[in-house]
């Protein structure tokens, strides 16, 4: 390797040139060390140059030219520093812009170096395993730097970061398409989304905040998961039938999120009422019908075609346009037309289409995203109720390559709780907020059914006090 002389090193290089293993190049006025075995490499870079003292060279194989030479060179500089810029190496080695442009791009094609901005404004090259390792090491340090808080503090934290805690609920219907979007993947009984889990985070919430983003397009709901009845049975066992529900998960998600959480199902007939395949056929026959459509093409009664509706709502097959829809059907009195229950005809639940799934599974990098934008910190026990998450061990993969990336920090934020911990930076800082201001005398309400009742868990008697809804 080619070294610029180095004072603190001198006394190791003399003893290398009296035993005639080490000289000086000259060239121009830059004076550089190299090796016995590097010699004829030096001079074929440097052409004119001269020696002192003067040694004999071994013999080595060389490129077949300067570029090559001096890539050569640059290779085993960078292979022993850390990233530098292109004028820092031209200004090292006294060469021309273009040979020091042409032998960083011979090695970032072949692949030992990389280029990016690791230090500042001003693009920089450095050796890929040398990255790594600065890398690891950076990585390293800053998990070394966060102080892990406790249950109570990371509790305070995610009620905030929810919106369950009183200072921190959103409003109106901005507010509660931001809650949606936070609580993506989450099923929940139908009736707990507006008895509880909304009005735990939007403050007044009303109906036609959800009605208003349904009707514009923003919002779907239906079931995410497959039912276990609409899966292929093994050996002798009978299909099971699929009964309505109110305690049917139900999920609340964007349009944009609906291709990425619903899964596939196999639609097996048997599984079935004879009402509810006719209905699914017209359904998928005319692509969007009303209800009295459906009533009219099967020619069944209206409490038929309403049972069966409710039969494929809870088998994860359709949705309709309006939430309007699914409170009919969970209201046994209005959906059985109880006195003065029959305000609104049944049409005005607007159109009734199949959910469409995804082709694959569930993709761990965007899950994991979903994620820590519902948690802040994200470990294993905390998604313990996260019915469509994929396995930790993928999560776990796709965490890491987001740290790899600088977007996420890992490492030990709350105290007590084995495995490793990733948060977005925004929650750290939130998280610290929340040691600073301990105010254990905030009680919050959830219902049994709330996403964060998991969380209540981890400590139990801390801050929560599951609030049972009647369904």
């Amino acid at each position: 390797m080619l070294l610029p002389p180095v004072d603190a090193w001198r006394a190791w290089f003399d003893e290398l040139a009296a035993q005639r293993r080490a000289t000086e190049l000259i060239a121009g006025e830059s004076i550089f060390w190299t090796s016995a075995e590097r010699l004829d490499l030096a001079r074929l870079v440097f052409p004119g140059a001269s020696i002192a003292p003067t040694i004999a060279s071994i013999p080595q194989p060389l490129p077949d030219s300067r570029e090559a030479g001096f890539a050569d060179v640059l290779r085993g500089w960078l292979e022993s520093s850390g990233p530098a810029t292109e004028a820092e190496l031209r200004a090292r080695f006294a060469v021309d812009p273009a040979l020091v442009a042409a032998a960083l791009l011979r090695l970032e094609t072949e692949g030992s170096v990389l280029r990016g901005l690791f230090r500042g404004a001003d693009e920089e090259w450095c050796n890929r395993r040398v990255l790594a390792r600065i890398h690891r090491l950076t990585l390293g340090a800053l998990r070394r730097e966060i102080e892990p808080v406790s249950t109570a503090d990371y509790l305070r934290f995610v009620y905030r970061w929810q919106h369950v805690a009183p200072t921190a609920r959103l409003h109106g219907v901005d507010g509660t398409l931001h809650v949606i979007r936070q609580l993506e993947g989450v099923e929940a009984p139908a009736a707990a989304w507006e008895a509880a889990i909304l009005p735990a985070r939007v403050a007044g919430y009303r109906r036609e905040f959800l009605d208003a983003l349904c009707h514009s397009g923003d919002v779907m709901w239906g079931r995410l998961s497959p039912h276990p009845a609409l899966q292929p049975v093994t050996g002798d066992a009978a299909p099971r039938g699929i009964r309505p529900t109110k305690l049917a998960p139900i999920g609340l998600f964007t349009r944009d999120a609906a291709a990425s959480l619903i899964a596939e199902p196999s639609l097996l007939r048997d599984a079935l009422s004879e009402t509810a395949r006719e209905a699914y056929a017209e359904i998928a026959a005319r692509g969007a019908p009303f209800f009295t459509d459906i009533v009219r093409a099967t020619k069944r009664l209206p409490a038929e075609v309403e049972e069966a509706l409710w039969q494929l709502v809870a088998a994860g097959l359709v949705t309709a346009d309006g939430f309007d829809a699914l409170r009919s059907l969970t209201d046994r009195r209005r959906r059985l037309g109880e006195k003065g229950q029959r305000a609104r005809p049944r049409s005005s639940s607007g159109r009734w289409t199949l959910l469409a799934a995804s082709a694959g599974s569930i993709d761990a990098d965007s899950f994991a995203r979903r994620l820590l934008g519902r948690w802040g910190v994200l470990f294993r026990d905390v998604i313990a109720r996260e019915t469509l998450a994929p396995p930790w061990r993928e999560l776990l993969s796709a965490l890491r390559r987001m740290e790899a990336r600088g977007e996420i920090r890992g490492g030990r934020f709350i105290a007590g709780y084995v495995g490793e911990q990733f948060a977005l930076p925004d929650a750290l800082d939130a998280l610290r907020a929340a040691r600073r201001s301990a105010d254990d005398g905030d009680v919050v309400e959830l219902g049994a059914y709330d996403p964060l009742a998991t969380a209540g868990k981890l400590m139990p008697g801390t801050m929560v006090r599951p609030l049972r809804q009647a369904l």
